[in-house]
Order: C-alpha cells, then sequence, then structure tokens
C-alpha cells in the first residue's frame, strides 16, 4: 500500500475506519490473536481502515511494547486489505516522536496522533507539537481533535495552517461536536485534506458542511450500515443517508451510555465476540447497560439469532 496516498487506494477514498478496541485476556492481557480476528472481522463487515490503540483501544493503559505487537498483529492480518493506523499520540512531544518513528519501523500505514491533554498547550504550543512529529516521520497523520477528553481545543486555522505546511498532515478526526469549526477547517485547508467526524453521530452532519467520513465506534457492530450511510450521502442520496442516520442514531448514542469503550466492548460480546475485560480505572458495563444496549442492538437487527433466544 502507497503510504503517500494512504487514505486513497485505487481512487477511493477510505470512508469508515473503526477505532479498534483492544481485546484483553481475563489475567488483562492483551490478546493478539484475538485483536488478528476482531481485526479480520471489522475488516469483513464494512470497516476501509482500523485505527489501533487509540481511546478506544484504551491506549492509556497500554505499554509502548504492548502497542507496538499490536500494530504488528494487526497488520500482518489485514494490512493488505486495509488502512492500518497507529494510535501514537500523546502529551509529551519527545514521546510521541519516539512512538510515531517505532510505528514507522514496524511498518503501518499511518499514524493518528491526539491533541495533547492535561497541559492544555496554547495553539502555538499545539501548532509546534505536531509539526516537531511531523518533521521527524514520513508518516501520514491524521490529528485527532478531542476537546471533551484533552480539555482543549485544536482551532481551525491551527488546524489549516498545519495541513498546508506539512505534506504528510493530511487529515484530521474531529469530534469537538462543532460545525462551524468543521466547515472552516473545509474552507481553509488544503482541497485534498481529508475530515473525518469524531463522533457517530455526528457523521451526516459533518459531511453535510465538507467531511469526508468517520473515525467510528459503533461500527464495531454496524460497518455494514454505516458505510451504506456514507455511500448513499456521497451518491447524492441525502433523503437516505438522513433516513440511515435517525435509523442508526440510538445506536450511536447508546455506545456512548458510559465511558467509552465501556459499552463498545458490551455491544460486541453481545454480537457475538468476546473481547474480554477492560483495564481498570476501567470498570464492566453495568446491567443496567446491557439491557439499554441489547434492546438497542435487537431493534436494529444487529444480535446473532443464537443470542436471541
Amino acid at each position: 500500500m502507497n503510504t503517500a496516498n494512504t487514505l486513497r487506494k485505487d481512487g477511493k477514498l477510505a470512508r469508515v475506519l473503526t477505532a479498534m478496541v483492544t481485546p484483553l485476556a481475563a489475567d488483562m492481557s492483551v490478546d493478539y490473536r484475538k485483536a488478528r480476528a476482531l481485526a479480520r472481522r471489522l475488516v469483513e463487515n464494512g470497516s476501509d481502515g482500523l485505527v489501533v490503540a487509540g481511546t478506544t483501544g484504551e491506549s492509556p493503559t497500554l505499554s509502548h511494547e504492548e502497542k507496538l505487537k499490536l500494530f504488528e498483529a494487526v497488520l500482518d492480518e489485514v494490512g493488505g486489505e486495509a488502512v492500518v493506523f497507529a494510535g501514537t499520540g500523546a502529551n509529551d512531544t519527545r514521546a510521541s516522536i519516539e512512538m510515531t518513528c517505532d510505528a514507522q519501523r514496524v511498518g503501518v500505514h499511518g499514524a493518528m496522533l491526539v491533541v495533547p491533554y492535561y497541559n492544555k498547550p496554547p495553539q502555538a504550543g499545539l501548532y509546534r507539537h505536531f509539526a516537531e512529529i511531523a518533521e521527524a516521520t514520513s508518516l501520514p497523520l491524521l490529528v485527532y481533535n478531542v476537546p471533551g477528553r484533552t480539555s482543549v481545543n485544536l482551532a481551525a486555522d491551527t488546524m489549516a495552517r498545519l495541513a498546508r505546511d506539512f505534506a504528510n498532515i493530511v487529515a484530521v478526526k474531529e469530534a469537538s461536536g462543532m460545525l462551524d469549526q468543521v466547515a472552516e477547517i473545509r474552507s481553509k485547508a488544503p482541497e485534498d485534506f481529508i475530515i473525518y467526524s469524531g463522533d457517530d453521530n455526528m457523521t451526516v452532519p459533518v459531511m453535510a458542511v465538507g467531511g469526508d467520513g468517520i473515525v467510528s465506534v459503533a461500527s464495531h457492530v454496524a460497518g455494514v450500515q454505516i458505510q451504506e450511510m456514507i455511500a448513499a450521502f456521497v451518491a447524492g442520496d441525502t433523503a437516505r443517508a438522513g433516513e440511515l442516520h435517525r435509523r442508526l442514531l440510538p445506536l450511536f448514542k447508546v455506545v456512548f451510555v458510559t465511558t467509552n469503550p465501556i459499552p463498545i466492548k458490551a455491544a460486541i460480546a453481545l454480537a457475538g465476540f468476546d473481547a474480554g475485560p477492560l483495564r481498570p480505572p476501567l470498570v464492566e458495563a453495568t446491567e443496567a447497560e446491557r439491557v439499554q444496549i441489547r434492546k438497542v442492538m435487537e431493534s436494529l437487527g444487529l444480535m446473532p439469532r443464537s443470542a436471541l433466544t
């Protein structure tokens, strides 16, 4: 796969990237065999690509070595068929550079870099952070703006400037919830810059103001349906896209009924794939939360027949 044009293969844009959970064994170790199986399942069910060891993959509790082994396993399993982006960002620029360069040596197709969290850098600091990483690697970079987790927003002007200044900063995952910010990035960034919604429930609205696709959580259990929704929008059938969006909206909401990735791991289990427990400080979904998730999945026909008896 040509890393210079990673998100476009044979002229087709990768529109659904799944932020993959990290399967864990009962002893809380990473289950690399199940990671392979899950990657395969996702690619066969609507995912154009995977983001490995992002927040949904419990990145805060994965070691450097565990992340690299995950990248290797997923690449080996599906790297010839799907885009594999590695979650390599941190709130320490030097650590982000080290992780990104190590991921590049493993052979990933690109890296996702979260906006630095907790230390709350100003816009000048955010620019410098991403600029230094971009200068240290030739990997295509996907910037992840999620102020709800990081406590700081990457402004549209800063994102657009980074996209103009660095050819390998190719995309943004926008989870700010601000449609005007998405529209502003679209207006100010290079024409070929890619904008992904970072929230499932904002996919169609984001695309309506210039977005290109989704880095999804719900695609773990509804990848085919999300692909259909996006394909309808791209084809100009906005009525059909809106209809599918409204149908899937209960799922988009319920997989965030509590802290991500707690609900999606429960949903995956209900769909017939046991991705194991969550590492502390995260905890399992409550019974009440499971009931909510199950009810929505049943209504959408996302439960295997064996689970309905």
